[in-house]
């Protein structure tokens, strides 16, 4: 969630620097051109004003002899032709004085021409028609052979009798609007770095709270019902939403302590009327003829059950109800212990409980639950099994986690039964002949999630059940 809201915080801010970076940095490339167009719109003007105001000679005639000028307009036209060299040398830039029809007056370089193609010509189009040439195009830094043209007519007694026009080379022009782009650029850098730093500040100031909620809802949904929300930062909506959903939890453990002190209290308040009950039905068999043994022996069954499904009841209330604290534990020793402990059982039933050599192994977790939950799956794969089976008890050490599992050589599940396996009072219905509750396995998981584990089931190869305990490594 954090990735998404930072994505969406740091496109908005891409599409807003964007939005401001562009039209701005089109705006100092038009500034720094319009800038370059007004200063050389100057200098037409000056060289227009020293212009000869009368007797401007035919074409050719200050270049005959410039050294020996031949009359004031001549020598004029000569100056100006000196100073227009001069400006060519100093600012790199073309400018020429012609007439209206032109005829060269003063140009530099000496062989420079009028435009006739292009921009250029369009701005001394605009000139003899009595105009000043405006607004050429823009220049960008990716256009290295536009040249800027700008020409001012001459105007004597309303009519344009000379055309004065500079043409300049762009590189010094596209370098500057390169350097403005790159502070520009740079600026915009900075600004996205601090936003980028603002959006993790901000996306982690919001979503803190919301990443303290889920740890606490998944300790909850994994058997952790003392998991709460700690007083945190963030947004007042999620502050709230964090006290309402520890109101919450501390209802649902109310509740869920409510239950299990009912199930516990019926469970120990109904052992002692079926004894008194078994009790009589065993005297009462005393008195009956023997030909009612065998509906007696059903009726001593079904008491049995029903004592071991209080005891199975009670046991798993007990089981909710334990906050057990998790300590260090040798697994090995303890996996050792419990299948030397049930190797009689299965003895008898003529089923070969192995275990062979495990690796050594340490985990987490409380050692009487572990104990109990993998007393819990060794019974029911005993059980399960048939005669000359085998019953096979493996432990693997995981990166972050130990796995006990115990697989046996019984008929198995299917998957739809997987699905199921482990919830309270539920039997496969092909199995419904075998003793029991429906009851151990979930008392083994309950007891494993109390400490920070959990059970899994998978089917066995070639038949059977896999129960695997995981218990963590690390608390």
């Amino acid at each position: 969630m954090r990735t998404r809201l930072l994505g969406i915080l740091l496109a908005l801010m891409v599409a807003v620097l964007a939005a401001l970076g562009v039209p701005l940095a089109a705006a100092m490339a038009a500034a720094e051109q319009s800038r370059t167009v007004v200063d050389r719109m100057d200098d037409v003007a000056r060289f227009a004003q020293e212009l000869p105001t009368q007797g401007l000679p035919a074409r050719g005639a200050v270049g005959s002899d410039p050294a020996v000028p031949t009359d004031p307009s001549a020598i004029q036209l000569h100056e100006l032709q000196l100073e227009a060299s001069r400006y060519q040398e100093l600012y790199g830039v073309r400018i020429g004085l012609f007439m209206a029809d032109g005829r060269m007056l003063a140009v530099a370089p000496a062989d420079w021409h009028l435009p006739t193609s292009g921009n250029g010509a369009e701005a001394v189009q605009e000139a003899r028609d009595g105009r000043r040439s405006h607004n050429p195009p823009q220049v960008w830094p990716w256009t290295p052979d536009r040249t800027l043209t700008v020409a001012s007519p001459v105007v004597r007694d309303g009519d344009v009798v000379a055309l004065v026009v500079t043409e300049s080379p762009t590189a010094a022009l596209r370098s500057r609007i390169l350097h403005r782009w790159l502070l520009l650029g740079g600026g915009e850098a900075v600004a996205m770095i601090a936003a980028v730093l603002l959006a993790v500040r901000l996306t982690g100031w919001v979503l803190r709270p919301v990443r303290t909620l889920d740890r606490a809802a998944h300790d909850i949904a994994t058997g952790r019902m003392n998991a709460r929300v700690a007083p945190a930062g963030g947004p007042p909506e999620l502050r709230r939403l964090a006290a309402s959903f520890n109101d919450m939890a501390d209802h649902v453990v109310l509740a869920l302590d409510q239950q299990r002190a009912f199930v516990a209290d019926a469970s120990h308040q109904l052992r002692n009327p079926l004894a008194a009950l078994l009790l009589r039905v065993e005297l009462l068999g005393l008195e009956l003829p023997e030909q009612h043994e065998t509906e007696l022996a059903q009726v001593r069954e079904e008491g049995v059950r029903l004592a071991r499904v209080l005891d199975d009841l009670l046991g798993l209330a007990t089981a909710e109800g334990a906050r057990p604290e998790p300590e260090p534990v040798d697994l090995t020793a303890l996996v050792l212990a419990r299948v030397d402990a049930w190797q009689p059982l299965a003895a008898r039933r003529g089923v070969r409980l192995a275990c062979g050599t495990p690796p050594p192994a340490r985990g987490w977790a409380d050692p009487i639950g572990v104990g109990s939950a993998l007393d819990a799956v060794l019974d029911n794969a005993v059980k399960f099994s048939p005669a000359d089976g085998t019953v096979a008890v493996t432990l693997q050490v995981r990166k972050h986690e130990v796995a006990i599992t115990v697989a046996d050589s019984g008929p198995g599940l299917t998957e739809e039964e997987l699905a199921r396996v482990g919830d309270r009072f539920w039997r496969s219905a092909r199995h419904q002949n075998v003793d029991g509750s429906g009851l151990g396995l979930s008392i083994a998981r309950t007891l494993l999630l109390a400490g920070g584990g959990s059970l899994e089931f998978a089917a066995a190869e070639p038949t059977g059940l896999a129960v695997t305990l995981i218990v963590p490594r690390e608390h």
